[in-house]
C-alpha cells in the first residue's frame, strides 16, 4: 500500500524508525510539537487543513500520527479516503504500545510526567504557562483580562492554578523506545528529576501501536479507521474515538 501519514514531530524518530522497515510505502509530512496548546478548535483546524492539502488520489489511507488529544483530532472529517488513527487518549499510549499499558502505569504511578527523545529534543513542557499560554488553555483570558474580571487577587489564585500544572507531580519518568542516539536524554532526564527532588524511573516503551500504524494491521480495538465523509467524535468509554456521518 501507498499511504500518507501525518504526525506530531514528538514521534519523528518512532516514526522515520517504523516507516524505514514497514512493507508499505509511507510518505511522511511532521507537523509542530503543541498543537493542543493552541486549544482544540485551532488544532482541529490545522489538521483537517493538512489532511484537506494530501492529493489523496496517490494513497489508499492517510493515517494520523495523534491521539485524540483533548479533543484535538474530534471533527476531524475523512475525505475520500479513509483516515486511520491509534484509540489512545494522548500520545503516552503510542509510546507504550496501548491505552491498556498506559492505564496501568498511570494508576500505578500517580503524579508521574513523562520524558521520551522527542518531547525534550522537540521543546520542552514543564514551564508554567505564560500570560499568553493561558489565553490559549482554554479559560480565555490572558492575566490582565483575569485581573479586570475578577480582581487581583482572584485573577492570582486562578493564575497559579492554572500555571503552576507542575504541583501534582512527583515522578519523571524517560521511556525508552530503543532509537536513541546515546544516553543523553536519560541522563538529562535523571538531572531534571534530581532538582526537582523527585523519583526517577526509565520503562522501556512498545514501537507496537506505531508499527501497526505504518504497517496496515489496524485492528479494530487499536484503530479507528473513518470512512470517507464521516468525521471523528469523542467517544467517553474504552473505545475513546468514534465515527459519525458528518453533516
Amino acid at each position: 500500500m501507498r499511504l500518507k501519514l501525518i504526525s506530531c514531530e514528538i514521534l519523528y524518530r518512532e516514526m522515520c524508525a517504523a516507516v524505514a522497515r514497514s512493507p508499505n510505502q509511507v510518505d511522511i509530512e511532521f507537523l509542530p510539537k503543541g498543537l493542543h496548546d493552541s486549544g482544540s478548535v485551532l488544532m482541529l483546524d490545522r489538521l483537517q487543513t493538512a489532511l484537506n492539502a494530501v492529493d489523496e488520489a496517490d494513497y489508499e489511507a492517510v493515517l494520523f500520527g495523534y491521539a485524540l488529544c483533548g479533543t484535538g483530532l474530534a471533527g476531524l472529517t475523512a475525505r475520500t479516503k479513509p483516515v486511520v488513527i491509534p484509540r489512545a487518549h494522548d500520545c503516552i499510549a503510542l509510546f507504550l504500545g496501548s491505552k491498556e499499558r498506559y492505564l496501568d502505569y498511570f494508576n500505578d504511578h500517580p503524579g508521574v510526567y513523562f520524558k521520551t527523545t522527542g518531547w525534550m529534543e522537540r521543546g520542552e513542557g514543564l514551564q508554567p504557562l505564560t500570560a499568553d499560554a493561558l489565553k490559549k488553555s482554554g479559560l480565555g483570558y490572558s492575566y490582565e483580562e483575569l485581573v479586570a474580571k475578577y480582581g487581583e487577587e482572584n485573577a492570582q489564585f486562578l493564575y497559579e492554578q492554572l500555571g503552576n500544572h507542575t504541583r501534582n507531580y512527583g515522578q519523571l519518568t524517560f521511556i525508552e523506545m530503543g532509537v536513541e542516539p546515546d544516553d543523553r536524554f536519560e541522563r538529562a532526564t535523571i538531572d531534571e528529576a534530581a532538582r526537582r527532588e523527585w523519583k526517577f524511573e526509565k520503562i522501556r516503551g512498545d514501537m507496537s501501536l506505531i508499527h501497526d500504524l505504518v504497517d496496515g494491521r489496524w485492528s479494530p480495538d487499536r484503530f479507528l479507521v473513518v470512512p470517507p465523509g464521516w468525521r471523528v467524535v469523542a467517544k467517553h468509554d474504552e473505545s475513546i474515538i468514534g465515527a459519525e456521518k458528518a453533516a
